[in-house]
């Protein structure tokens, strides 16, 4: 039973907020502090001795940081929400859940969880200036605007690093507490996840800005995006002898942070591409553990 919970918990997630939009929405400010407990757990569960810095993670994070740029400059002229979509779809931070599916695939679980260190770190420092010229904030000088943005990513980002090291350093019952139960990062996603459907459902069901061509412009945009990263992260993981990592770290993104942002920083409808990212990274995900449980059986 708790098997199949787990393989249709996505599915599952993802209606029960679309259906409860009108009472979920109302919960939109428990997502920060669930990608923070996330995030903290996540952090907790590192080993401190993996953290090295790679070759192919300088590549990886100018993909990320200057692709997101060059996406919106290149789709701004058709669509700016469109643009909105797809940059963040390339800036989000690689999914903490990355490192599991690494593991699964045979990948280096050091290299990815080095990498996800990493990413959120700069992305901690770059979203509140790419927000910022994308017009967030707009009636404030450049400087104000951005520090207002930092002021609520890097709490979100940055701290559970600093609380994970703290807790493993002068903590250590805490640290353990929270490493004792094993699924609690799963769970807390599915409660994130449901909650962040409900906003992004009841905001494309209210505006009247809503449209068709722009919904189905960004599940288009996502579904390339999405494509491109895996394809392109594990080229260059390739060239380094580890495809699968490198391809982790660029195509499986943290959906959650990004509709948060989404939702609190561009325009609403902006969050369908991290929406619909979350269907596309996990039937590539499937695909790719369906072949290589098929090697394996064959091997």
């Amino acid at each position: 039973m708790l098997k199949f919970i787990r393989e249709w918990t996505l599915p599952v997630a993802m209606t029960l907020g679309a259906l409860t939009h009108a009472w979920m929405w109302h919960l939109s400010f428990l997502t920060p502090y669930l990608i923070f407990l996330m995030l903290l757990i996540t952090f907790c569960k590192m080993s401190w001795k993996e953290i090295r810095f790679h070759r192919a993670h300088v590549w990886l994070l100018l993909i990320q940081l200057a692709g997101n740029v060059l996406a919106y400059v290149l789709i701004r002229p058709f669509n700016e929400v469109v643009a909105q979509g797809a940059r963040l779809c390339i800036l989000a931070p690689t999914a903490t859940a990355a490192a599991v599916i690494t593991g699964m695939l045979g990948g280096n679980v050091g290299f990815l969880t080095a990498y996800l260190l990493f990413c959120n770190v700069a992305v901690a420092v770059m979203a509140p200036v790419e927000f910022t010229m994308i017009g967030v904030h707009g009636e404030l000088p450049f400087l104000q605007s951005v520090w207002q943005i930092c002021g609520k990513v890097f709490p979100i980002l940055i701290l559970p690093l600093l609380v994970a090291f703290a807790f493993r350093r002068w903590a250590p019952k805490v640290h353990g507490m929270l490493l004792s139960v094993p699924k609690l990062t799963y769970y807390l996603w599915a409660v994130a996840l449901t909650i962040v459907t409900g906003i992004t459902a009841h905001d494309m069901l209210n505006r009247e800005s809503a449209n068709l061509r722009t919904g189905l412009g960004l599940a288009a945009v996502s579904l390339v995006i999405c494509g491109l990263q895996f394809l392109v992260g594990r080229r260059i993981g390739r060239h380094y002898g580890d495809p699968v990592s490198s391809g982790q770290g660029l195509g499986q993104k943290n959906t959650i942070l990004a509709l948060w942002m989404a939702q609190t920083y561009l325009h609403p409808l902006t969050a369908i591409a991290p929406a619909m990212y979350i269907l596309w990274q996990n039937i590539i995900n499937s695909w790719q553990l369906w072949l290589q449980n098929r090697k394996i059986r064959k091997g």
